[in-house]
Parts: C-alpha cells; structure tokens; sequence
C-alpha cells in the first residue's frame, strides 16, 4: 500500500509540474506571441482557469507528501520525502505572497481596463513563476528518487 501511495504521489507532484513547465516555457511565450491583446486575454483568462485549480493540486500535493513522510517514516528516502515537502510548503508560500496577488489583479484586466504596469507587472509574475518552477522541480526529483 506504500509503494502505491508513493508512486501516486510523484505522478500527482509530475504532473503538476508538468503543468506549470509548461505554463512558464510554452504556454506565456505563444501568449506573449500573439498580436494586438490577445495575449493579455488569453492570460487573464489562464489565470482564471488555472487559479481555481492550482491552490487544490499544490495543497493536495503537500498533503500527499505529508501522508508518505508519516507512512514511511522507517523507510529508506524518508529524508528526501520530507525535503520534497518542505520545497512544496516554500512554493506554497511563493504562490500566497508573491505570485496569486498579481494573479488575482491580472484576470480581471481587459485591454479597457488594465493598469499602465501591466507589462511590468506579468513580467514580475512570470519570474517568480519560473523560480517557483525550480523548487517544485527539485521537490519532484527528491520524490523520484526517493522511489529507488
């Protein structure tokens, strides 16, 4: 039952990384492509979808983490499992404190509506999107190797 738990875990934590990859380096920059205010749009209208869904999967992620640490804890990697937690509990608190303010201003802009800084302000986001990247990264490679 723990190994299962453990494989589920790390395609959940995957997977969601995979998400947000793709969001910082293949989603943001066609969206950024894009003519006229499509762009701006399209993310206000991401931000939207992937707002609602994001703060479930990082909380159900850590949860499963937590659950696995608790589980193992007499395991071999139960180390790495719980670092993976504590990189998923920082990118909790990167998306509370600097990415979801942003995000929260940035889906309710139109091109009728939005600030002077918008650009100034997506730009922001998107940086503190791709270090958030690197944590959960990093957190899904502890996991991964917490498996062997």
């Amino acid at each position: 039952m723990l190994h299962a738990l453990q494989v589920f875990t790390t395609v959940v934590v995957g997977v969601m990384v995979g998400v947000e990859f793709a969001v910082a380096f293949v989603i943001n920059p066609i969206l950024n492509a894009l003519p006229d205010n499509s762009g701006q749009l399209g993310r206000a209208h991401g931000g939207r979808m992937l707002g609602a869904v994001m703060p479930v999967w990082y909380i159900g992620s850590l949860v499963l983490v937590a659950v696995w640490a608790i589980a193992g804890r007499h395991h071999h990697g139960t180390g790495l499992v719980v670092t993976a937690g504590a990189l998923l509990i920082l990118s909790v608190i990167m998306s509370i404190l600097l990415l979801v303010p942003i995000n929260n201003r940035s889906k309710t802009w139109t091109p009728e509506n939005r600030p002077a800084d918008w650009k100034q302000q997506t730009n922001r986001w998107d940086r503190y999107h791709y270090a958030r990247v690197a944590v959960i990264i990093a957190a899904f490679a502890l996991l991964a190797t917490a498996l062997g």
